[in-house]
C-alpha cells in the first residue's frame, strides 16, 4: 500500500504541468461546491430565523374561511375562539383598506395586533406608548412605496363588519426594518383594540400566533399550521435553488473528471512497457490496477489540499463579512437579508471531500481495468491489445 502511494506520487510529480492543470480545475470545483452550498445554507438559516421571529412565532392558527393566498377571503375570514382556547395565542385581525398619500390611492392590509405582545420582533409597544389618535407602524418597503416617514399622517379608508365604509387619519409612529416582506409590503400595523372599535368586530381575529412552538391546536373551524408547515414554501425554494445550482458545479466537476479520465487513458497507453515490467517482476494485475487507480485518485487528494489552502481564507472572510445581495432580490417577496452569511459546516466540507475523492477514484479505475486484460509479453513490447 505504501509503495503504491509513493509510486503514484512520483508519477504525478513527474507529469508536471498536466498534473497541476487537473488539480487546479478539480480544486476550483471543490471550492465552488462548498461556496454555493454554504451560501444557500446560510440563506436558509437566516430566512427561517427571521420568518419565525417576525411572522410565524410558534405557529399559526388560521380561521377556516381565511386563505393566505386569496385576499378576497379577508372580508369573511375571521372569528372568535371559544372561551379558554386562546391561552398562549396572540390574536391578529386583518382588514383590507386604502390609504391616500399625496393624493394617490394605495391598497393596504390593516393588521391589528396586541401592543403588549413580545413574541414577534415587531415594535408593537410603540402603538400603546404614542399619544396619536390612531398610531400605526409600517416597514421600510411600505414607507418607500407610500413615501411616508415617522410622524406623518395619512388618510385611511376601511370597511366595518357591515361593509360600510369609514375613514380617518392615522399617524405613522415608527418605520421598522425587517427582512420579511410579508409583514412589510403593503402592511400597516395597528393596535387590535383600536381595530376592533373601528370595525365593530370585537374579539374577532383572522389568525392567532402561538407564543411558543408546541403541539397542534385542534379547534373546530380553525386550521393550525406549525413552523414546519409555514416554512414549507421557503424550504421548497431553497431546495429548488440547490438543484439548479448543482447543475452548474456538477458540470464543472464533470469537466475536471473528464480531464483525469483522459490523462489516465493516455498514461496507460504510454506506459505499457512499465506495466509489463511490473507484471513480469511478480506484481499481480490487481495490484497494478490498484496502483493506477491510486495515481488517479491522488489528483483529488491534491485538489482538496490546494482548495483548502486558498479556499479557507475566502470562506472565513465570507462567513464574517457576509455576501451583499442586490436590492431587487429583497423585493421579490422571499425572505432575504441585505447580507447573507454563509454557513460552512463540517458535514458540508467533508461531504464535498468524499464526493470529489470517490468520483476521481471511480473515473481513475475505469481506464485502469484495461490493465487486467493485458498480455505481459505484449505490454513489454509496447503493444496494446
Amino acid at each position: 500500500m505504501k509503495l503504491a502511494f509513493i509510486l503514484a506520487y512520483k508519477n504525478l510529480v513527474g507529469s508536471g504541468l498536466r498534473t497541476w492543470l487537473n488539480v487546479s480545475v478539480l480544486s476550483f470545483a471543490f471550492v465552488l461546491i462548498i461556496f454555493y452550498n454554504g451560501m444557500i445554507d446560510g440563506w436558509n438559516e437566516q430566512a427561517r430565523r427571521d420568518g419565525i421571529a417576525w411572522e410565524y412565532g410558534g405557529g399559526q392558527l388560521l380561521n377556516g374561511q381565511y386563505d393566505p393566498y386569496d385576499p378576497f377571503t379577508l372580508q369573511d375570514g375571521h372569528g372568535v375562539l371559544p372561551a379558554g382556547e386562546n391561552e398562549g395565542l396572540i390574536p391578529v385581525l386583518m382588514r383590507q383598506a386604502s390609504i391616500y398619500p399625496e393624493g394617490r390611492m394605495l391598497s393596504v392590509t390593516l393588521k391589528g395586533i396586541d401592543p403588549s405582545q413580545t413574541t414577534l420582533e415587531l415594535p408593537t409597544h410603540l402603538l400603546s406608548e404614542h399619544s396619536a389618535n390612531l398610531p400605526v407602524i409600517i416597514g421600510k418597503r411600505m414607507a418607500e412605496a407610500a413615501n411616508l416617514e415617522a410622524g406623518d399622517e395619512v388618510l385611511i379608508r376601511w370597511r366595518d363588519k357591515d361593509g360600510t365604509y369609514d375613514a380617518g387619519n392615522v399617524t405613522v409612529v415608527d418605520v421598522f426594518d425587517t427582512n420579511v416582506p410579508a409583514v412589510d409590503n403593503g402592511q400597516m400595523w395597528i393596535s387590535i383594540h383600536e381595530l376592533w372599535q373601528m370595525t365593530g368586530l370585537e374579539n374577532h381575529a383572522t389568525l392567532y400566533i402561538a407564543e411558543t412552538p408546541g403541539n397542534s391546536i385542534d379547534v373546530k373551524g380553525w386550521e393550525f399550521r406549525s413552523q414546519k408547515d409555514l416554512l414549507k414554501d421557503l424550504s421548497d425554494i431553497i431546495e429548488m435553488k440547490k438543484v439548479s445550482g448543482s447543475i452548474m458545479y456538477l458540470l464543472l466537476l464533470a469537466i475536471a473528471l473528464l480531464a483525469i479520465f483522459d490523462t489516465q487513458v493516455l498514461s496507460i497507453f504510454r506506459r505499457q512497457r512499465e506495466i509489463g515490467t511490473y507484471i513480469a517482476l511478480g506484481m499481480t494485475r490487481l495490484r497494478v490496477v490498484w496502483l493506477f487507480t491510486i495515481e488517479g485518485s491522488m489528483y483529488s487528494l491534491l485538489a482538496t489540499a490546494v482548495g483548502c489552502v486558498y479556499g479557507t481564507p475566502i470562506f472565513i472572510y465570507l462567513a464574517t463579512a457576509g455576501i451583499g445581495m442586490p436590492t431587487a432580490s429583497q423585493n421579490s417577496g422571499v425572505i432575504m437579508a441585505a447580507r447573507i452569511f454563509p454557513v460552512y459546516g463540517a458535514g458540508l466540507i467533508f461531504g464535498t471531500m468524499v464526493l470529489v475523492v470517490v468520483s476521481a477514484t471511480i473515473v481513475s479505475f475505469l481506464p485502469a481495468r484495461k490493465i487486467a486484460t493485458m498480455n505481459p509479453v505484449d505490454a513489454l513490447k509496447g503493444k496494446m491489445q
